[in-house]
């Protein structure tokens, strides 16, 4: 009899229940809990000096204390410390700037050893492993969501910054862009030039290469590569240079304002061995500001499987979801365009941030 209970009470959980991905979203009265959690984590959370917080943790031989990215502040909030599920192969911890919000690893990686990060021989094969339809999948949700920005290519130069095994641009080859891309992993770059839109990427940084370090690029795109930068707001000035007057750089991260992150902290997918910033909407908008770009527009993104159709959902699960999400941009992910332009999102016709 139990066992036929239980049966019975998971098919109706099933029938009934939105998939468990989607729970601090979906249901009812979730956002409001997670948002009253994470308020109480931040309230509770000590404030130190960066080196108070380096000495307590300790600091490894490729890492260095730093301060934030977007306001120079030294004081930080210890908020988590994440670690490999499988078996204790990586740890770090993440800390939140009192000033300003911003999210990093700290101690940090330092930026001349960011490359041993992708030296393994191994991430050019991860990053075309089961995963690449569902990539190719949010590349097509993201550009699309953009229309008609990204609709027809037309020969228009593209630099893909941390192209990886370059499926992305073989999806921008496909639409008619020029595609030009670079990388830290050797072996991904190896990958990408196997396919039609790899050939031209190389390995390193965009000013070691002269054809791209000359600049004129009418799209720049950033495929979660942001949480990987250990100089986010140099890197992004280096590539606001790059960009031809009326450029648009494209960006896909983690959103460091996620129900999914209040909910699960530590455990959030987010944190993986390599990601060293977390931004939010507001974090990121204001480091786009700061690296030169006039406009930003920042928006929020509901689950691929769902925004797809290819995961069904109840309606009524749905509609809470997406409320959730568009409720201060909530979503695990968010995607920006970033106008080299002033006027860049009137041309585009899309709205301000």
């Amino acid at each position: 009899m139990p066992t036929d209970v239980t049966r019975l009470a998971s098919r109706a959980a099933r029938r009934y229940l939105p998939p468990r991905y989607v729970w601090p979203f979906a249901l009812p009265g979730a956002p409001a809990w997670h948002e009253a959690r994470w308020r109480w984590l931040l309230q509770r959370a000590p404030v130190m000096t960066a080196e108070e917080h380096a000495a307590r943790v300790g600091v490894a031989d490729r890492e260095e204390v730093i301060g934030c990215d977007l306001c120079g502040e030294r004081r930080v909030q210890p908020l988590f410390t994440p670690r490999s599920r499988k078996r204790k192969q990586w740890t770090y911890h993440v800390v939140r700037c009192p000033t300003c919000t911003f999210l990093y690893r700290n101690p940090g990686i330092q930026p001349a050893r960011l490359g041993e990060l992708y030296s393994g021989g191994g991430y050019g094969r991860f990053l075309e492993g089961k995963y690449q339809n569902k990539r190719r999948r949010r590349y097509r949700l993201v550009l699309d969501s953009f229309h008609p920005v990204f609709a027809d290519g037309a020969g228009r130069r593209l630099l893909d910054f941390g192209c990886g095994a370059g499926l992305f641009l073989e999806t921008a080859h496909e639409r008619g862009f020029d595609g030009h891309g670079v990388d830290l992993s050797p072996d991904a770059v190896e990958r990408a030039h196997k396919h039609p839109g790899g050939q031209k990427t190389y390995v390193g940084s965009p000013l070691d290469v002269p054809e791209i370090a000359a600049g004129g690029f009418d799209v720049i795109t950033l495929w979660s590569v942001m949480a990987h930068l250990a100089e986010p707001v140099a890197d992004l000035k280096m590539l606001r240079g790059l960009l031809a007057p009326d450029g648009i750089l494209l960006i896909l991260t983690v959103n460091a304002n996620s129900l999914l992150l209040k909910a699960q902290r530590s455990e959030w997918g987010g944190f993986t061995p390599n990601h060293l910033k977390f931004f939010s909407p507001t974090t990121l908008t204001r480091a786009l500001h700061l690296a030169g770009f006039p406009a930003v527009v920042v928006q929020p993104m509901i689950p691929d499987g769902i925004e797809s159709g290819t995961v069904p959902v109840r309606p009524g699960h749905e509609r809470r979801l997406r409320r959730a999400i568009e409720r201060d941009n909530r979503g695990n992910m968010q995607r920006a365009l970033a106008f080299a332009s002033p006027d860049g999102p009137q041309r585009a016709q899309l709205p301000q941030a």
